[in-house]
């Protein structure tokens, strides 16, 4: 397996080695576990939109990974030349994907350090070494979103969770997954339920890989299937992650959390969402976030093969909005936040 693996799963998403960005090209998923290597930000931002990487923690390690490479592609002269260079590719790494928080969380972060620099050589040093630790805390911010979590679930638990919010979504340990596997690691047995999660199948590529990769008790049913499962008490507490969470508590997410999250109450089921405080977004409304959509393409066929009628019209969101009512609680590196969420969340950051 990958050298520098975590020693609770052996799946590192995305990492610094030699100055290059290395990652797991996860449109390869499940049939190949290939690693990619790339030396120039345009090749990152193109990953980044082309989903190789994906998840809100991981491409926000994912943005700043680029801007260090954008400071080592540079030949710039003075300093404020340089600032230039990152600024144009944060605008390009920027502009990939519009609905997670977590990329221009990490952007931000890089070009604020990299305006305290005085030479070109400080600057290029302190936006590589920040790049390097912004990897390293997400997976100890994981397992501590992780410890906080797995007090929730019980032994014996059955989980459902709907996209992938584990390893594969973050540096190493994941979110939601994070959950799950510090519930584990804290001896209790749990099984997951993971939803395929159309149309572009993280749950069944990626989820299910990653779990049944680390040993752990899963199985795979059809996004259809979630309600069936609910009201035959197949399933009683549900964890998802998030890609961007505002002040009031309103979670965007996966296309079909919301339904999942509509379903769960209706059945008294516990529904949670695990994110570190970089996913949470003090600054705008729900009416602010920008929700993207995707082509048309993801939905109208399957590996290649049309499943729909040639010129049918497609609306294909990528995410969409769970409100704070349908929420037990948000898990998070410093704790879990319960309603109302305007007073909790604000409470958390004092915390940090």
């Amino acid at each position: 397996m990958h050298p520098g693996s975590s020693n609770t799963s052996s799946l590192r998403t995305v990492e610094w080695k030699n100055d290059k960005v290395v990652m797991i090209d996860q449109t390869k998923l499940p049939n190949e576990l290939v690693f990619v290597q790339f030396g120039n930000y345009a090749q990152v931002a193109d990953a980044i939109k082309t989903l190789v990487v994906r998840g809100a923690p991981a491409i926000g390690v994912s943005g700043a990974f680029g801007l260090a490479l954008a400071a080592l592609q540079s030949t710039a002269s003075t300093k404020e030349d340089l600032l230039s260079d990152l600024e144009k590719a944060k605008d390009v790494l920027f502009s990939t994907r519009p609905t997670a928080v977590n990329l221009g969380w990490g952007l931000d972060k890089i070009m604020t350090v990299a305006k305290t620099g005085n030479t070109i050589e400080q600057i290029k040093e302190l936006v590589i070494s920040t790049a390097k630790k912004m990897a390293d805390e997400d997976i100890e911010i994981n397992k501590a979103m992780g410890k906080n979590g797995s007090v929730l679930f019980d032994n014996n638990d059955t989980i459902m969770t709907h996209c992938n919010a584990g390893a594969l979504a973050t540096v190493a340990y994941g979110t939601a997954l994070g959950v799950i596997r510090a519930t584990k690691e804290s001896g209790k047995h749990v099984r997951i339920i993971a939803t395929e999660t159309r149309p572009v199948q993280q749950g069944s590529r990626l989820t299910a890989f990653e779990l049944k990769h680390d040993g752990f008790d899963v199985r795979l049913i059809p996004d259809t299937a979630v309600g069936y499962s609910m009201a035959n008490g197949l399933v009683n507490k549900v964890v998802v992650g998030a890609d961007r969470i505002v002040k009031t508590g309103h979670v965007f997410n996966k296309i079909g959390t919301y339904q999942i999250a509509t379903m769960a109450k209706q059945h008294g089921i516990p529904f949670y969402v695990a994110a570190p405080l970089s996913t949470i977004d003090l600054e705008n409304r729900a009416d602010d976030v920008i929700i993207e959509m995707r082509e048309g393409s993801e939905v109208t066929g399957v590996g290649g093969k049309k499943t729909a009628p040639e010129g049918i019209d497609v609306i294909n969101p990528a995410f969409d909005m769970t409100p704070p009512e349908l929420l037990s609680g948000i898990i998070t590196e410093k704790g879990v936040a319960t309603a109302p969420y305007v007073e909790s969340i604000p409470k958390l950051f004092a915390a940090n």
